[in-house]
């Protein structure tokens, strides 16, 4: 059986995961209030689910963009790194910052910083899932009154991008 991990933070954390892949074995890490930074200091805890895994998903930067630090991909760079030298046969996989509504976001950044979190990615030889653009796309409500947590409808959505992408990663595999 295909075991996938995820790791984040309270996006990951909030959503039972394992409910919508019952096909697959899922470790959720997810912690609420978790930066990139911490994550990285996180990763020397949690080896055995990293080098046990087929799949490893990671949706990191949220909180960091709420601190005012839109210098994790710094982290994330070395949080793939460190993932990939631990679990070299497994598919890592990132997935985007959203299109959160917060009133003192710059306009543009999320997208500005996803490019960066995507040439990142691709350097270091991971996989790229843009959920930002199906998001933006959508026009359902997404987000809850805080702007930043998801509604079931946002997990949906979620969940469909992510499985379809994993389906395609463990197909050609």
């Amino acid at each position: 059986m295909t075991k996938i991990l995820i790791l984040g933070d309270s996006l990951v954390a909030d959503h039972d995961w394992q409910a919508c892949m019952p096909f697959f074995k899922v470790d959720n890490l997810g912690v609420p209030g978790a930066t990139a930074t911490d994550l990285l200091a996180s990763l020397p805890d949690i080896i055995t689910w990293i080098a046990s895994s087929d799949v490893i998903v990671v949706m990191i930067g949220t909180n960091d963009l709420l601190l005012g630090n839109d210098n994790f991909v710094t982290q994330l760079k070395n949080i793939l790194i460190q993932l990939s030298h631990n679990c070299p046969t497994a598919e890592i996989l990132v997935t985007s910052l959203l299109p959160m509504d917060l009133p003192n976001l710059p306009h543009n950044s999320v997208v500005s910083l996803n490019t960066r979190v995507e040439a990142i990615t691709m350097r270091t030889g991971c996989c790229f899932l843009d959920i930002h653009k199906r998001f933006v796309g959508s026009d359902k409500k997404l987000f809850q009154e805080d702007g930043v947590h998801l509604t079931t409808t946002a997990y949906a959505l979620w969940e469909r991008a992510l499985l379809e992408h994993i389906a395609f990663l463990v197909e050609n595999d």
